[in-house]
């Protein structure tokens, strides 16, 4: 691998790499991982995967029937009977707090992948805007309930499942919930996109002294449940496209190598560190192994927590 303090992380792994030839000589026994939207799509590729390194697994569910069937497709191709599921509704903080009370002992792996993509305008019950609040504050709010397993881990890993899209839009701090402008269902995905890259900046700044990295991935062009808002169909050029295996692979990568101990704040796309985006192109979506200088920004990132911390409104949370 090519690091140093300051330079582009590169691996040997690729644009085809599968998730399970990541692990591929990686042993787990003994670390305990969290999953979340992990019923479907690269969410479940990504729990097979740990899974067949050994780690204990969670998956973090809405769709518990779904969930049993990713389970029980899990154990029956890795032969690892040590496969949990729970309940888990990102835009429910009671359904989040449910998750984090009841976690006991260590947590070394947090994989923040479940999302939605450009749908229709809708709030919580809190007026938070979906996608914000699904893709981003349910998340937030779900690592900071877990902090004290991550520390307990000594050494644990959260990984944000971010996206190209971060390229359509900074985080709008003036309107975070698109309530003073019309609602754009892009502008609102790119927003929260970036905000999880942000948190990963964020959270290894504040907890890296804790033994906890964070880093935030592009996974790739996949064709999963993530399009059901815009038709169910993946407009990406072909020649661009992963299969779920493939898409799941720099997730695993940062949770689950040895190549990325002790590296975080960072942005991953097809297993390396994505190159800077010099110049927002149209046809932003191409540019799926760059990232954009406002989605690593440091003043942003720590600003977003704060607001995120207000938003949350519970001195519980203050970490």
């Amino acid at each position: 691998m090519g690091q140093t303090e300051n330079a582009r992380i590169t691996t040997p792994f690729g644009f085809h790499t599968t998730a399970l030839e990541v692990v591929e000589g990686v042993d787990l026994s003994g670390k305990r991982a969290l999953v979340t939207g992990a019923s479907s799509g690269i969410g479940v590729e990504t729990a097979r995967a740990l899974a067949k390194a050994g780690a204990d697994v969670t998956l973090a569910v809405r769709d518990t029937k779904a969930g049993k069937r990713a389970v029980e497709d899990i154990r029956s191709t890795t032969g690892n009977d040590h496969l949990y599921l729970h309940y888990l509704d990102l835009t429910d903080l009671a359904s989040v707090r449910s998750l984090y009370e009841s976690w006991t002992g260590p947590l070394h792996i947090l994989v923040n992948n479940a999302g939605v993509m450009a749908c229709p305008e809708r709030r919580t019950p809190e007026g938070w805007e979906w996608q914000f609040a699904t893709n981003y504050l349910g998340h937030f709010a779900l690592a900071l309930g877990l902090h004290r397993a991550l520390v307990e881990a000594k050494g644990a890993r959260i990984i944000s499942v971010s996206s190209s899209g971060h390229q359509i839009s900074p985080v709008v701090f003036d309107d975070i919930q698109l309530a003073h402008r019309p609602y754009d269902q892009w502008q609102a995905y790119g927003q929260s996109k970036t905000a999880n890259a942000l948190f990963a900046v964020e959270a290894t700044r504040r907890w890296s002294g804790e033994g906890i990295y964070s880093n935030a991935l592009m996974p790739g062009a996949i064709p999963t449940n993530l399009q059901r808002h815009v038709g169910g169909v993946l407009r990406t050029p072909r020649e661009y496209r992963k299969t779920v295996q493939e898409g799941a692979a720099t997730s695993v990568l940062l949770a689950a190598s040895p190549l990325l101990q002790g590296v975080g704040g960072r942005y991953f796309a097809d297993c390396n560190e994505a190159r800077p985006l010099l110049q927002r192109s149209p046809e932003a979506y191409l540019d799926l192994d760059a990232v954009a200088s406002h989605a690593l920004d440091p003043e942003a990132a720590s600003r977003l927590w704060d607001v995120s911390l207000r938003l949350l409104s519970n001195g519980a949370f203050r970490k």
